[in-house]
């Protein structure tokens, strides 16, 4: 098996067994290209969704099971950002925003977090394949930038302390993205029951403190192995460990037979009320911006 290499493409696990600690560091490069790549998007609104991307590969790298699906979305209320999607499936990213041209130019190069969403939620869904169960946690979108307001999930929903950061840059016409998760866990192995999490556990100060003083800059250096990042933080600690490296790519699931497979699963009524003009249903993928046209005949045999 080909090594994994550690500088790009690729979330990595921590552990700091004596704070009773878990983490992730994840870094994009071409995968975040490739996703950007297949859209129009304004500066402000690739930089958020980059962050976004990153911020989905943390959730998802936290899965068990392969198979696990994460989906992220922030949705508002009359906001410039109408909806932001995102989705990490084995390894896999997708996302896609959904935005009002007009109001984003009068809100200048460098908006903040609440001007392009105003009131709006943060909602994290969490598929797990092995055992057929769903959980999602909502919390309000709140705090001056997406780390912030993924922290306040933890807090709120998971009730883990947590610390998150997220930093993307556009460098040379490519985009470097990159963040850390650290959370502490219940003394002992992870897996017990959260109500032993202690809140205001003193190793958890000092685990934040060395975890929240990553540059942006280190966090987007694709020269800059991830252990090596995390030596940088973390050096003087009794113990580190790094484990389940997991490359990510870009992904898409929007392919003729799967479009098909799903028209299918529509009444027959509502599948004739699909057919255009020209005698084709026409599907539209906002995540890759492709469109597939599908003829009726087509799906008869999958109905």
């Amino acid at each position: 098996m080909a090594e994994i290499s550690l500088h790009k493409d690729v979330a990595l696990g921590i552990s700091i067994p004596s704070r009773n600690t878990r983490g992730r560091v994840v870094r994009l490069g071409p995968a975040i290209d490739a996703i950007l790549s297949s859209h129009e998007y304004p500066p402000p609104v690739e930089h958020l969704l980059a962050e976004a991307l990153v911020l989905t590969a943390l959730f998802g790298s936290l899965l068990k099971e392969a198979e696990g699906q994460v989906t992220l979305q922030a949705q508002t209320e009359n906001g410039i950002i109408d909806l932001l999607v995102c989705d990490y499936l084995n390894g896999e990213l997708r996302g896609y925003v959904r935005h009002d041209p007009d109001r984003l130019a009068e809100a200048g190069p460098h908006p903040s977090l609440f001007s392009l969403f105003g009131k709006g939620y943060l909602a994290v869904t969490f598929d797990h394949s092995t055992i057929a169960e769903r959980y999602q946690g909502i919390v309000p979108l709140e705090g001056e930038s997406l780390a912030l307001a993924a922290q306040s999930f933890f807090s709120q929903s998971e009730q883990i302390p947590s610390i998150v950061r997220l930093a993307a840059e556009k460098r040379d016409g490519h985009w470097y993205a990159g963040g850390l998760l650290f959370q502490h866990l219940p003394e002992g192995e992870e897996g017990r029951d959260r109500l032993h999490t202690r809140l205001d556990h003193p190793d958890w100060p000092h685990v934040a403190t060395l975890a929240g003083s990553v540059k942006a800059e280190e966090l987007t250096d694709a020269g800059l192995a991830l252990d090596d990042l995390i030596w940088r933080l973390f050096h003087e600690e009794d113990e580190v460990r790094t484990f389940g490296a997991v490359p990510l790519s870009r992904g898409c699931r929007c392919d003729p037979d799967y479009v098909r497979s799903v028209i299918a699963k529509f009444p027959e009524d509502e599948r004739t009320a699909m057919v255009g003009e020209n005698g084709m249903i026409t599907v539209d993928c906002e995540f890759c911006s492709s469109s597939f046209d599908i003829a009726p005949g087509e799906i008869l045999n999958r109905a």
